[in-house]
């Protein structure tokens, strides 16, 4: 059996190894970067998958039960104090990936062939992030029949804007748009299931007001939720913006017009972004993000949102809560579903700001269950 699975191995490397050769021009295209990286995610779920006891302490383990509520509801206090170290870290690693279970696999399968509102998820990043993080979402949502689309706002990812030039919420949700327009413009188009992560709920909620026909359903995942004249600093700055606050201690503001101005651009203090942003999450899923992150652009977060009931209203919300975020923490989370309800609120229990990287099967199971609501509560 070990040869065996030796021989699998091998073979099934050396198959993606090839198919992933750059081409003798010496030079890749975008897209060949983003199907090169797919076919890689795709081979570790494909190895990781051969192995049963991994499946099943995943499923036991560490995908504790999630509970979910409409409307308004009390949160119960929890302790935040909690870090992980980077030993734990490793300790957790294989159960954290995004394997599915045998009951994940049949739920996915329920999902293939059947008549939903919409079948297309349209990923949007946080701040400092990219289109790369939602890896293990992309090949989960393909794997289960559903279409994926993340995109690198600009100045994050491999969008080349610099982030200090970039002055206005429209400027950076510039891809955003670009990518509804392109879905709204091709015949026959179906509607989309737009999900926002951390500040990039200021970019989705824009995105609503401008394309109220597109979009099926918004999904905020541990986001700024903003309210009409309400910009995406204020919420972080209404809940979080303590002295003693971690986010408070890791910002780094960069001044690319002098420090007599305004800032330009936000970044986080290194020794400090596994613990705010990644606490929970494997180790190879931190050192992705760690040297992969960009500064944030800070103008579109001081920009107030203009959004009415007749466009932005007209759009299904659900929100992603994460119970052990350190960035924007969960009685905070709270307080913003609170000030803006949406239809329904979901919780991610021990997950860290970034459920794509530490819960990716619960966070999966949550977006088909939004998927499909077909009728309106």
């Amino acid at each position: 059996m070990g040869n065996q699975f030796t021989r699998i191995r091998s073979k099934k490397k050396q198959s993606i190894e090839k198919s992933i050769q750059p081409s003798h021009t010496g030079t890749l295209d975008e897209q060949s970067m983003k199907d090169q990286a797919m076919a890689m995610a795709k081979h570790e779920l494909y190895i990781a998958s051969l192995s049963a006891r991994s499946k099943m302490l995943q499923e036991t383990i560490m995908e504790p039960s999630r509970h979910s509520y409409s409307g308004r509801a009390s949160y119960g206090r929890l302790d935040f104090s909690r870090s992980y170290s980077s030993q734990d870290r490793r300790d957790i690693d294989s159960l954290l990936d995004p394997v599915p279970s045998m009951h994940l696999r049949r739920v996915q399968e329920k999902y293939i062939g059947v008549n939903l509102e919409s079948r297309h998820f349209v990923l949007v990043h946080g701040g400092g992030l990219g289109a790369w993080c939602w890896y293990k979402s992309i090949a989960l949502l393909e794997d289960s029949g559903l279409r994926a689309t993340a995109v690198d706002l600009m100045g994050s990812g491999i969008e080349p804007t610099d982030p200090n030039r970039i002055t206005s919420l429209m400027q950076y949700s510039k891809p955003l748009l670009e990518a509804l327009k392109s879905i709204e413009s091709t015949p026959g188009h179906e509607k989309v299931i737009l999900v926002g992560h951390s500040v990039g709920g200021a970019c989705i909620s824009y995105a609503m007001e401008c394309f109220p026909n597109l979009i099926s359903k918004a999904i905020f995942i541990a986001a700024t939720m903003v309210s009409n004249n309400q910009s995406a600093f204020d919420v972080l700055a209404k809940h979080i913006q303590s002295p003693d606050a971690l986010m408070t201690k890791a910002q780094i503001f960069i001044y690319g017009n002098g420090r007599r101005k305004p800032p330009t651009a936000l970044t986080f203090d290194k020794s400090l972004t596994g613990d705010l942003f990644f606490a929970i999450s494997p180790a190879k899923d931190v050192v992705l993000a760690t040297h992969s992150m960009r500064p944030m652009p800070f103008a579109p977060a001081m920009e107030k949102l203009c959004l009415t009931h007749s466009n932005y209203g007209k759009v299904r919300r659900f929100y992603i809560s994460t119970t052990a975020d350190q960035a924007l923490p969960f009685p905070a989370q709270h307080a913003v579903v609170e000030e803006n309800p949406p239809e329904r609120v979901f919780t991610v229990r021990g997950s860290d700001h970034c459920p794509f990287f530490s819960k990716p099967q619960s966070l999966h199971r949550i977006f088909l269950e939004i998927a499909q609501m077909n009728g309106k509560h």
